[in-house]
């Protein structure tokens, strides 16, 4: 992980994409940000990118491939699971299979998106400043 890296956001609805890039520039965090409308695209696009990444936000409920399938996918590939980016789960619903399945996965995190706009600045300022302080971002700088 390298915390200067891109932020990968995987969601399918736009109005929540654009909600979440406001939230970001509000931040003023320097991270570059991409966003994908599935699972495959990101697929596709973990498959081919060489550069640094600093996290992964998914949401859970995407078309084609899920953010859960799309997680079990990205372990099985050696040359993305060794890359120590964490992979977070950004949705709209709770569910508790979901999440059970999440964490059974080993992700590094499950957060229901707030409907306040300021509530998902202070969300996505806590994760970003948590993986930043995170001590695995020191540790794992040469990987990504």
């Amino acid at each position: 992980m390298n915390k200067k890296g891109i932020i990968i956001v995987i969601e399918d609805d736009l109005d929540d994409q654009f909600v979440l890039e406001e939230a970001f520039v509000e931040l003023d965090f320097p991270n570059k940000r991409i966003y994908f409308p599935d699972g495959f695209a990101a697929l596709d696009y973990l498959h081919a990118h060489h550069g640094s990444i600093f996290l992964i936000l998914s949401d859970v409920n995407l078309p084609k491939l899920t953010g859960l399938e799309l997680r079990v996918e990205l372990k099985k590939n050696a040359d993305i699971a060794l890359k120590c980016v964490p992979y977070l789960y950004l949705t709209t619903s709770l569910n508790h299979a979901h999440v059970v399945e999440a964490y059974c996965d080993s992700v590094q995190g499950f957060f229901v998106k707030p409907a306040d706009f300021e509530e998902i600045k202070e969300l996505l300022e806590t994760i970003v400043r948590y993986w930043t302080a995170s001590a695995s971002s020191r540790l794992h700088e040469e990987c990504f």
